[in-house]
């Protein structure tokens, strides 16, 4: 296959370079086949630049886009003449792959698949100067070098001159997976926090660890209370509940008492009424025999 599946734009990838400052770049990638494409980016220097996303899917005679970041640098390279190169992989896909299912197996080149490689250069450019007033005869007049660099940079046409692309670097073997923005997001706190404190004057600082401390103390002492006062509350409630317990106890030990004592009761008076019934009986029956005896 040697027709190009990407369109890319812009061709090489233009950073505007200050120092400890980022610095973006858009590339757009067009589709130019009737298949879906999966691609990957890949740089020499992934700790210097991140890719959001640095994958994706595009779909058949679309567009897809993902922004490159230059991380802070604390040390200019010599007249910005910079080795970084970034490798675009893609490869046809089927219709049902999603962007999970981009792995770096899917871009080997193993059993003739086809996986087109482009690569992309860096080129790093001055920020614009800014025009500065100077005061003459008691008018503000814009410096001269300022009027020269405006003069140089412009053509009678009134067409801006196109500067003279930088010297082609050698194309580096080794192109590593970049990063996307969220892993490279403690390094950007961390660097901004260094730009800070080396341009900001030093303030003194604020006790607010102090009254963190403080805060926490009350906190820790107010629910040391209320859980005092609860404690408090379950004491006297055990005493309360040990209370009835034991007169419960008492009632029921008494109740013991009373019910053997009725017991007792009932068995005296059962053997005491027996005899006498005995007694009458036997009585009566004399009486009976001795009449018919002796009438």
């Amino acid at each position: 296959m040697t027709t190009e599946l990407l369109d890319i734009q812009p061709s090489e990838l233009k950073f505007t370079f200050e120092l400890k400052k980022q610095s973006s770049c858009a590339i757009i990638l067009g589709n130019k086949s009737n298949q879906y494409l999966a691609f990957k980016v890949k740089t020499t220097s992934p700790k210097k630049y991140c890719v959001r996303p640095n994958t994706g899917i595009i779909k058949p005679n679309a567009t897809c886009d993902f922004t490159v970041t230059m991380q802070a640098q604390r040390v200019a390279p010599p007249d910005l003449q910079c080795k970084d190169k970034f490798l675009i992989q893609c490869t046809d896909v089927s219709a049902e792959t999603t962007e999970e299912d981009i792995t770096s197996e899917l871009f080997s080149k193993d059993g003739g698949k086809y996986v087109e490689e482009r690569k992309l250069r860096v080129v790093l450019i001055s920020p614009a100067p800014s025009p500065v007033l100077l005061p003459k005869n008691g008018e503000s007049k814009q410096d001269q070098c300022y009027e020269t660099l405006v003069l140089k940079d412009k053509v009678p046409s009134g067409l801006e001159n196109v500067p003279p692309p930088h010297k082609i670097v050698k194309d580096f073997e080794e192109f590593e997976p970049t990063s996307d923005q969220s892993e490279l997001r403690a390094d950007n706190e961390m660097e901004a926090r260094t730009t800070k404190e080396d341009v900001e004057e030093p303030k003194p600082a604020k006790d607010g660890s102090l009254l963190n401390l403080n805060k926490d103390f009350k906190e820790l002492t107010s629910k040391l209370n209320i859980v005092d006062s609860k404690l408090k509350e379950a004491e006297l409630t055990i005493l309360k509940l040990t209370e009835e317990k034991s007169k419960n106890i008492k009632e029921r030990e008494m109740l013991k008492h009373e019910l053997m004592l009725k017991r007792k009761n009932n068995k005296k008076d059962v053997q005491v009424g027996f005899p006498l019934f005995f007694v009458f009986m036997v009585a009566l029956v004399g009486l009976v025999a001795g009449y018919f005896v002796h009438p």
